[in-house]
């Protein structure tokens, strides 16, 4: 279970929203299995159908986890216009090991965000508790 403070994942929804109708996509970080931190990354692929993250981008955020003593808990992304579940594109580009994989959709009235373990192939829905603070 992946535990997102409210404030957290309304800024990712916000994110979603904003970048329509592209997909945006970031990182979540924090500690055990709650997050405390949200980075907007800029998709350098600018397209509406899958992402990339700016390594130069990534680096930074990396670097800034390690000081704050927190580690990449979630690698978002969103789905401007398909339902919040891992494409076959988002399955084999699931590269990074140990971390949670969370879609934004917006193709209903309301945002649909879900969380996934992708391994070696293999989704797992995960749940996603909204907490407080």
């Amino acid at each position: 279970m992946l535990k997102i403070p409210v404030s957290i994942y309304n800024d990712l929804v916000a994110h979603a929203r904003e970048g329509f109708p592209l997909e945006v996509c970031g990182i979540l970080g924090g500690t055990a299995d709650t997050v405390s931190a949200i980075y907007r990354m800029t998709n350098t692929d600018a397209s509406n159908e899958h992402f990339m993250m700016e390594p130069r981008e990534q680096f930074a955020v990396v670097k800034d986890l390690r000081a704050k003593g927190l580690s990449m808990l979630a690698i978002y992304h969103s789905h401007p216009e398909t339902p919040a579940r891992p494409s076959e594109e988002d399955i084999r580009l699931a590269l990074t090991p140990g971390v949670s994989y969370v879609i934004a959709s917006l193709a209903e009235a309301e945002a649909v965000v879900k969380s996934y373990r992708i391994e070696e192939g293999r989704v797992e829905h995960e749940g996603i508790e909204i907490t407080a603070a």
